[in-house]
């Protein structure tokens, strides 16, 4: 077995969520969060350069010689799966591979809420799965997309750059484009898309104003349209799509988001006591009261609406964060390290609960 595949094995073995590997220093692997170099010696830059050869697909060659970094998706020994991007530093290739599991995961195997099922199956609207990169979002919807696949019969097509898990069509029937080598852009993919008789449409990124327009206009005809977006709460998340846009324009598009969002579900990885990490999710949805504060740009009201939204099936990250505490899945520490009110928090794990939330709604 030659260095790449036993680097690959050993990382697959040891649980490892990512792979960095850059000249004169040795392969290392992301483990429960910790960085461990794992290779005896420092890589050469002709071994790595002999690797991007080796995995890089055609269609990628020129886009790397070009724009100096490419992604993409690689399949060793028809087994494992990993998210690759190639890159340059100080004019090295450099590469960076996340593991994809090869099984769809359920919510369970994520251990996620169970009101992303029923967030799943809303039939049209715009759902955003948010957080800092590396957080899961792209197992989060992969596992909103099998749920839809498990019990809806729909026409699910995915746009994603590049595809991760691999779907097989159970009630749905899927499809799968990878962009650069099924369509140009997310762009071009969209424009095309509502030809392609969709439910559901599947965008890996939201990325630019003309993503986000074609997305909307896909939401507002009754489909249901699934993406991720980088924040770091749900309520930031409206604010940050109004940012692709300049001044003028942001009142209509805040106006046509009351309208067609569902919900934004945000997370956040933690470390876990019996180990791995499990996620900390906030959840919004756009309930009547949530319509209006977006309408009426009160976006600074919706921690509060979030907050108090309980019934509705909202939580916030403080909430979710006692939860895992309660459940003995995480410590005390690792929850005040991510929360987003560590104050809040830690009376809350003291069992003293203050009502400001409630009383910043009642003014609004």
């Amino acid at each position: 077995m030659d260095f790449f595949s036993s680097l690959l094995q050993s990382a697959v073995n040891q649980g490892a969520s990512d792979i960095h590997i850059k000249p004169d220093h040795r392969a290392t692997l992301r483990i429960a969060g910790a960085l461990v170099p794992v290779a005896a010696d420092p890589l050469s830059k002709e071994l790595i350069a002999e690797i991007v050869h080796r995995i890089l697909p055609a269609h990628q060659v020129d886009r790397l010689a070009s724009e100096k970094e490419v992604d993409f998706s690689y399949l060793h020994d028809n087994r494992w799966r990993f998210r690759v991007n190639v890159f340059y530093q100080r004019g090295d290739l450099c590469l960076a591979m996340r593991y994809v599991k090869t099984k769809v995961p359920s919510f369970a195997d994520l251990a996620l809420p169970e009101q992303l099922a029923k967030i799943a199956t809303a039939e049209n609207g715009i759902v955003f799965v948010t957080g800092t990169t590396g957080c899961g979002k792209s197992s989060t919807l992969a596992a909103m997309l099998d749920c839809i696949n498990l019990h809806e019969q729909c026409h699910i097509i995915t746009l994603e750059d590049p595809i991760e898990y691999i779907f097989k069509d159970s009630k749905s029937v899927i499809e799968q484009r990878e962009i650069g080598l099924d369509t140009m852009s997310f762009t071009n993919a969209l424009v095309h898309v509502m030809r392609q008789d969709p439910d559901v449409i599947m965008i890996g990124e939201m990325r630019d104003s003309a993503s986000f327009m074609a997305a909307l206009a896909a939401a507002d005809t009754g489909h249901l349209v699934l993406t991720t977006l980088h924040t770091t709460t749900a309520a930031s998340t409206i604010g940050r799509v109004l940012d692709f846009f300049p001044a003028e324009e942001r009142d209509q598009i805040r106006r046509q988001i009351a309208t067609s969002l569902r919900a934004v579900i945000c997370q956040r990885l933690v470390p876990a006591i019996a180990g791995s990490v499990v996620p900390a999710v906030e959840i919004l949805i756009n309930t009547p009261m949530v319509r209006k504060l977006i309408e009426e740009n009160r976006l600074d009201k919706l921690a509060a609406a979030i907050e108090t939204g309980n019934e509705d099936g909202m939580q916030s990250f403080n909430q979710s964060l006692l939860k895992l505490v309660k459940a003995k899945r995480i410590t005390e520490a690792e929850a005040m390290s991510k929360a987003t009110n560590p104050d809040a928090l830690k009376m809350n794990l003291r069992g003293i609960f203050l009502d400001e939330s409630r009383r910043i709604m009642s003014s609004a």
